[in-house]
């Protein structure tokens, strides 16, 4: 997704080697194109797609780790945060924005000459979810640690996930969720599809430049070239 070129090189089969020689097993790489938030503009009508075509879990991958990529977190039943050992201690590694997210943290990489780092990792972690209120008063998010590399942990983290579906559908939390998720993306929906609109409306395509030109040349405040093109799209102006 490059805001250059336009395109973006899509190479996680690439880095799964076995996942992709599987039969039951779908990929599908999607560029994030000007789309905020860790996922494509589409990722939840794909996750309808993948449901009704029968497949029974989901995986959904941001395309990395940042403050920005929370977005999947409203698309999804559980969402698992991987960390990278070494991230700094748990006041400057951790992201609080999307830690606070997070129904399972895991530490990767622990093997070799990262192995003590990601033990110390998963400790800081640890420590600093404590002071975090849980999303779920039933539910501690835990701090594992695996290694994709020896295949080691991975069994431990599908056991969790298995742990935190069944304590949020006890207390009623994953209905909630699901709930609140649909009316969220119904307003995303909205607010996406109305500046689709605005921008593809004849009128206000042709105030669209020159309000841009003002703005940067600081001639008229962002706000009020906001206003201004809105009213031509209304047809007040």
């Amino acid at each position: 997704s490059s805001p250059l070129g336009g395109g973006s090189i899509l190479g996680d089969k690439t880095r799964m080697e076995q996942l992709a020689r599987r039969p039951e097993a779908f990929i599908r790489p999607s560029p994030a194109g000007r789309t905020l938030g860790g996922v494509a503009r589409r990722s939840r009508e794909s996750l309808l797609i993948c449901e009704a075509a029968g497949f029974d879990v989901v995986l959904v991958e941001t395309v990395g780790v940042g403050q920005s990529e929370t977005a999947v977190a409203d698309m999804v039943d559980a969402f698992l945060l991987l960390l990278l050992p070494s991230g700094g201690d748990e006041l400057q590694g951790i992201k609080k924005g999307i830690v606070e997210l997070a129904d399972i943290v895991a530490i990767n990489k622990a093997d070799g000459a990262l192995k003590d780092a990601a033990q110390q990792s998963a400790a800081d972690y640890a420590n600093a979810l404590r002071l975090l209120r849980p999303a779920m008063p039933t539910w501690q998010p835990p701090v594992l640690q695996c290694s994709a590399l020896l295949g080691e942990g991975i069994d431990e983290i599908w056991q969790a996930i298995g742990r935190f579906r069944a304590a949020a559908e006890a207390c009623g939390a994953l209905a909630d969720k699901r709930s609140a998720q649909a009316r969220g993306w119904l307003w995303r929906e909205v607010s996406e599809s109305l500046l689709t609109e605005l921008r593809a409306d004849a009128r206000t395509a042709e105030r669209i430049e020159p309000l841009e030109a003002e703005v940067v040349a600081g001639r008229i405040t962002p706000s009020g070239a906001a206003r201004e093109l809105l009213a031509v799209f209304r047809g007040q102006s």
